[in-house]
């Protein structure tokens, strides 16, 4: 998996946009919420351990913890963020 400076150009975004898209559409047919993302982040986690070292999933799931921990996911609440964590 290329790391975020090598990823090709697009690819972040056309991935963010089906997941939000997948987020939508499970929505709508009136899927828990906690359902829905307890499934993306499994399926999040199995790719990156197919693809990455243990220490940098780490790394990544640090990231997003210091994310919570600051407030900065709870400042973009509402907002779709597919691709930004």
């Amino acid at each position: 998996m290329p790391s975020p400076e090598n990823m090709p150009e697009g690819d972040l975004a056309f991935a963010g946009k089906i997941i939000d898209k997948a987020i939508e559409h499970m929505m709508e047919k009136r899927c828990n919420s906690l359902a829905i993302a307890s499934a993306l982040l499994g399926g999040a986690l199995g790719l990156l351990t197919r693809t990455l070292p243990d220490p940098v999933i780490l790394n990544i799931l640090q990231n997003a913890m210091d994310s919570v921990e600051s407030g900065d996911m709870r400042r973009q609440a509402g907002k779709d963020h597919a691709g930004e964590a």
